[in-house]
């Protein structure tokens, strides 16, 4: 997979050391006492000073917002019932305080930034720095954290700062809980003055209607539970059900909603219910269970013009995942129009299947016989980031330091590993798959919930979203035009994450907004793992990303690729490696020269063919097969059609417009079918249609589709290649 891993960067690079050096120091004060006798005032006044000047910053720096990773730990996985309430006085630093919980009051407002931190006190009125990772926006806005709010750490990790001071930190969901004053936990000295007695159901499910409308839905769900608790009738207890549910649907908690709306069996306004219910399947791609309760409502309610549109948009979707049919001209004018690229799509899965593999763990194999060019399966992104960089806006980016795995990571990756991490939180269903993805040595925990809360593990979200993130353009085909310059996008894919790197791949990725459309490179028959490539393969054997043994490096993932380019390159003599770079450099000043002579080209192209001691058929030739591609276009351009077409046909040694076997996918290849299209309109115009049918298949490979492909190559053109110039 792609990664923006941007450890080499020096700026970066400075940072992650520097940090260590500072958890080094922090070390030498592990296990002392926190200390509890500075003065309240100063702390607090301190805290407030800082987030006023980190406000101001953050609209005039440039720097980065930056987040370090603790050492790795797990999850709190003890039921309440088995931890121990402490104190401030009673923690340690650089300590994870197994088997206690402690309980703290707001008594600042709080500060935003990559993590939510505040100052809060506990019964004894000592007060200490609280931060909150991966919470999202929603907790800052909800008013669950103002002045006065009380919440209970699990097993709280008390980390030192920079600047000498230390901070209760929390990286996990579910060990925080937000309290409301009705919990048995609340301790009696913070419960309001004069609690309200004999509040009915209805009273509470009326507060909770308030917050929902406020769009404040943890604080309505709060209400609604209090409601449920308070002996409703059958009857109250489903309009509370139907409340909640529709706030769960707000909040994109699916799972839940679909929970309570399901238990509603006495609500008199059955057809928002059902309504709700059919969206909640449909956000969690189950289609036909959607569509079968659009079947109800529809006969129940036939005159609901939103029901109508809302089922046949469930059937569209449970079409394109039980076929694989889409109208991708749609999609690209969908990704283009909206600035976020989530489109509203099913995932298809073809003849494909996860399997064990002989030296990879587990790929991804053909469960029967395709063609070069066959849907493989087009998949939805599990999660993504989108960045528009059109935004003026004054956000730093986000920069994240492992100190443990000695990575950093930066901007949308960042930005992603919360949102997974949110996601699995509200829909803890989702777990099972994404967990199952690659995650290296790190060792994930065995429990998925306590007290009824999902067990979601922010480093292994880390490790995951580090091993199988893919950065991707809005989309492939609006990146070769170029039309899109703007907004970096990042994605995981779990489908597609098993698939492992060759640089001799047989299949290609393509991206329309965020799905991905893997087709099949070569025809490939059954059982055979898919393969495509994590970094471009080596083009002449002299390259900065290769290792000490030749070929490219994949410390990142722990192997290294053993494919035919790799195996060619490593047994290469580094003598014909040099003299091949050194022609490489005198090929490249002749195409460069004003009037280029194919005089001194092809002894230069047939010097560099005697580098290569395997034919072009078995060992991708990618130093030169540009060079004769580049020679096609030339002689074409000055009307040497015969010549074009004997220097296409030489760099593809073997392939006639019969092909028999289709090789390694280049970018370049659509353009080189449509020179060889027009250099047949004036040596052999029968074998015309062929050679734009094969630069049509192979347009397909690259971009995912060919529907736009007329849109974009043409033999009207006035380009050789065929080009469409200003093509949209």
């Amino acid at each position: 997979m792609d990664t923006h891993d941007v450890s080499a960067v020096d700026a970066s690079t400075t940072l992650l050391k520097d940090q260590k050096k500072a958890l080094q120091a922090a070390r030498s004060r592990e296990g002392q006492r926190c200390q509890t006798t500075a003065y309240r005032e100063d702390i607090i006044h301190r805290f407030l000073f800082g987030r006023m000047t980190s406000f101001s910053e953050a609209f005039e720096s440039e720097h980065f917002q930056i987040t370090v990773m603790p050492q790795a730990y797990a999850p709190c996985v003890t039921a309440l019932t088995g931890l121990k309430k402490v104190m401030i006085r009673n923690l340690t630093l650089k300590t994870h305080h197994r088997g206690s919980y402690i309980l703290l009051r707001a008594v600042t407002p709080l500060q935003l930034d990559t993590s939510i931190k505040l100052i809060a006190e506990d019964e004894e009125e000592n007060v200490i720095s609280l931060t909150l990772y991966n919470q999202g926006p929603q907790v800052a806005m909800d008013g669950r954290l103002n002045e006065g709010r009380v919440v209970l750490v699990k097993e709280p990790y008390v980390q030192v700062q920079i600047y000498g001071g230390h901070e209760i930190r929390v990286d996990h969901l579910s060990d925080v809980r937000f309290l409301v004053s009705r919990d048995p936990e609340m301790p009696l000295v913070w419960r309001p003055r004069i609690m309200e007695l004999n509040v009915s159901a209805d009273d509470w499910k009326t507060r909770g209607d308030s917050y929902l409308a406020k769009k404040r839905y943890h604080r309505a769900n709060a209400y609604y539970a209090l409601a449920l608790g308070s002996n409703p009738t059958a009857v109250e207890a489903s309009r509370i059900r139907a409340s909640r549910g529709r706030s769960y649907l707000k909040a994109r908690q699916f799972e839940a909603a679909l929970r309570d709306l399901e238990l509603v069996t006495a609500e008199p306004d059955t057809e928002k219910v059902l309504l709700r219910k059919a969206l909640a399947l449909y956000h969690l791609q189950r289609f036909e269970e959607a569509c079968e309760v659009h079947k109800v409502l529809g006969k129940g309610y036939p005159g609901n013009k939103t029901a109508r549109y809302q089922f046949n948009r469930a059937i569209a979707r449970l079409a394109e995942q039980r076929s694989g049919r889409y109208n991708f001209k749609t999609m690209q004018l969908e990704a283009k129009k909206h600035k976020d690229p989530a489109l509203d799509h099913a995932t298809y899965i073809g003849s494909v299947a996860v399997k064990p593999t002989e030296s990879c763990g587990r790929g991804l194999f053909t469960t029967s016989a395709v063609k070069a060019g066959d849907l493989l399966f087009c998949e939805k992104a599990f999660m993504h980031v989108f960045h528009d960089e059109r935004k003026t806006s004054a956000k730093r980016p986000s920069l994240l330091l492992n100190t443990e795995t000695n990575t950093t990571m930066l901007g949308t990756q960042v930005e992603l590993i919360s949102s997974t991490i949110q996601k699995l939180y509200d829909n803890p269903s989702l777990m099972s798959v994404f967990n199952d993805l690659y995650h290296g040595s790190y060792e994930p925990i065995a429990v998925s919930e306590v007290d009824g809360v999902p067990i979601v593990d922010t480093f292994l979200v880390e490790r995951i979203v580090s091993l199988n993130y893919l950065e991707y353009p809005r989309s492939s085909r609006d990146n070769h035009l170029r039309t899109i310059t703007h907004g970096a996008t990042g994605g995981i894919w779990c489908l597609a994450s098993y698939i492992n790197h060759s640089c001799y791949s047989n299949s290609h990725r393509a991206f329309i907004g965020d799905m991905i459309i893997v087709r099949a490179t070569q025809d490939l028959p059954a059982n055979t793992e898919i393969r495509f490539t994590y970094v471009q393969p080596l083009t002449d054997g002299n390259d900065p990303k290769e290792n000490e043994n030749g070929r490219p490096d994949f410390e990142h993932w722990g192997f290294n690729c053993s494919c035919v380019i790799c195996l060619d390159a490593l047994h290469t003599p580094k003598s014909d490696l040099a003299l091949r770079e050194t022609l490489l450099e005198q090929l490249n000043h002749e195409f460069k020269a004003q009037h280029p002579d194919t005089g001194k080209i092809l002894p230069i192209l047939t010097a560099l063919e005697k580098t290569y001691s395997q034919p072009a058929t078995n060992v991708p030739r990618l130093a030169i097969w540009t060079a004769y591609r580049d020679l096609s276009v030339m002689c074409m351009s000055r009307g040497l059609a015969h010549q074009a077409i004997g220097h296409a046909l030489t760099c593809t040694e073997g392939m006639s417009l019969s092909v028999k076997q289709w090789g390694l996918l280049q970018g370049g290849l659509v353009g080189y079918w449509m020179v060889l299209a027009k250099a047949y309109r004036v040596v052999a115009p029968e074998l015309v249609r062929l050679a734009v049918e094969y630069a049509r298949i192979t347009y397909r490979m690259l971009f995912g589709e060919d529907e736009t492909f007329g849109d974009t190559y043409s033999l009207r053109s006035s380009r050789v290649d065929g080009f469409l110039v200003g093509a949209r």
